[in-house]
């Protein structure tokens, strides 16, 4: 086993995403599968998220799975090796395992045994929260390649007779490997949380009293318009104070990408900051529903499988979601 290397280098210039990647099981859900149990419509659903269809994972796909197929994928992007990693964070809320967390293991699936492992607890705002521990763990030389990672697979803990959320919680993974630059690539993080609205967005049991005490699986509850209105709200603040933060402004951005909760939010956080015509607003949610910690990486990676951003185009990347949690920072595309 490779030890961990101990950096002592100077305090890095800057950071950036070198590398990004995504996994999207192959399992394809219609908003036809899911509006009978809630008695609704693919009309509906798309009037009020704009998802279209959505991916659900197979039995055999688990959090642990798709996190490695999409960091394998990200470091083939970037040109590195697995066994040059010395970190890697997986942003989950979803992983089921909490001992041994999900990180270790999808090291030990890529080969980066000897690199530092841990999961990351912020809901929709955790690959976010990644970026900017990956950023910082660089740039003081405690490590010079770190794997960020979400991977949900979020259909495990949706009921599908909940009206407000059967539509919405989907599956998948997507990874960026960031690395030391000679300049800074990646903005300081605009994040935090406000915990009194906590509420919003929970669970209906805790994992002991579904366990031990006999009652059902635990599910995701949202009060949507609660979530709506603080996202379209606060968020624009959050993004505007990540632009500032880069020392750049929305008409250097190549591309929006929101975490993919609601094609709403995402277009009314588009109309408040005023983004000019150029820049690609990521819009995944319409094929892949809202994915969480990875839907952001998701996104990125369809947008510029798209052709939509160019590398070394400016990104604004807001995360926001339960605890509530938010973070937004800009990055360049790789």
């Amino acid at each position: 086993m490779r030890p961990t290397r101990l950096h002592r280098e100077p305090l890095r210039a800057g950071t950036r995403v070198a590398g990004v990647g995504g996994y999207r099981s192959s399992r394809v859900i219609g908003n036809a599968e899911v509006a009978g149990p809630i008695d609704s419509s693919d009309e509906w659903i798309r009037e009020r998220s704009g998802i279209i269809e959505r991916r659900w994972a197979r039995s055999d796909e688990t959090v642990v799975s798709m996190a490695a197929a999409a960091g394998t994928a990200a470091l083939a992007d970037a040109q590195v090796r697995a066994d040059d990693v010395d970190l890697v964070i997986v942003a989950t809320a979803s992983h089921p395992q909490p001992i041994p967390n999900a990180a270790a293991a999808v090291a030990a699936l890529m080969g980066t045994t000897a690199a530092a492992a841990h999961d990351l607890g912020a809901a929709c705002a955790g690959f976010s929260y990644g970026i900017a521990h990956a950023s910082a763990s660089i740039t003081v030389g405690q490590a010079e390649n770190v794997l960020v990672i979400g991977a949900e697979r979020l259909s495990d803990f949706t009921n599908p007779r909940d009206r407000g959320t059967a539509f919405l919680f989907a599956d998948g993974a997507g990874a960026v490997l960031v690395t030391a630059s000679d300049r800074p690539q990646i903005g300081a993080p605009a994040w935090g949380s406000d915990g009194s609205l906590g509420d919003s967005i929970s669970m209906t049991s805790t994992i002991i009293e579904s366990g031990l005490r006999g009652q059902p699986a635990p599910t995701i509850v949202m009060a949507g318009q609660t979530v709506f209105r603080w996202a379209v709200s606060e968020m624009a603040r959050v993004a505007r104070l990540a632009l500032e933060r880069a020392g750049i402004t929305a008409a250097d951005l190549g591309a929006f990408i929101p975490h993919q909760a609601n094609q709403r939010i995402t277009d009314a956080l588009a109309r408040s900051l005023d983004l000019p015509d150029h820049v690609a607003v990521a819009d995944d949610i319409r094929r892949m529903g809202n994915t969480s910690a990875a839907s952001i990486p998701l996104a990125m990676c369809a947008l510029r499988d798209a052709g939509r951003v160019e590398s070394e185009d400016w990104a604004l990347l807001v995360g926001f979601g339960a605890g509530l949690t938010y973070s937004g920072q800009v990055v360049n595309i790789p």
